[in-house]
């Protein structure tokens, strides 16, 4: 059964996206912690993440890195913070987070709400700096 997440990749459900490859994708997340909040993902779908091939997984954090440079000139903040949940979709992916104090990064904190317009200008923001 496909998961939401492979429905982005093939198209079947939008996205705002940051930076794609042949084997990974960057997009905001749509239930946010914070402005920039976004998921890696590998294209193939792997439930647990590390069940991932140990060179994929390299290459998908050396591509998580691109990204989370991108995100904190785009939205200053003191760290992009890297958490792995992994019990939201079964499909892996790495939360990248702009933060100033750990507890920005309380999952069970209320998700901020952004309009169409806000979170493509945040796209749009994050990509001017790759």
């Amino acid at each position: 059964m496909a998961t939401i997440f492979s429905k982005i990749i093939s198209g079947e459900i939008p996205a705002y996206k940051i930076l794609e490859n042949d084997r990974y994708l960057a997009f905001l997340d749509v239930f946010p912690l914070a402005k920039g909040h976004a998921l890696v993902i590998p294209k193939n779908e792997t439930d647990y993440i590390f069940d991932i091939d140990d060179k994929e997984l390299g290459e998908m954090m050396v591509f998580a890195k691109k990204v989370s440079k991108a995100i904190k000139s785009a939205f200053p903040c003191a760290k992009i913070g890297v958490s792995v949940v992994g019990l939201e979709v079964p499909h892996a992916h790495i939360h990248l987070i702009p933060i100033n104090q750990v507890s920005d990064m309380n999952f069970s904190k209320p998700k901020l709400s952004f309009t169409k317009e806000e979170m493509e200008s945040m796209a749009e923001s994050i990509k001017s700096f790759l």
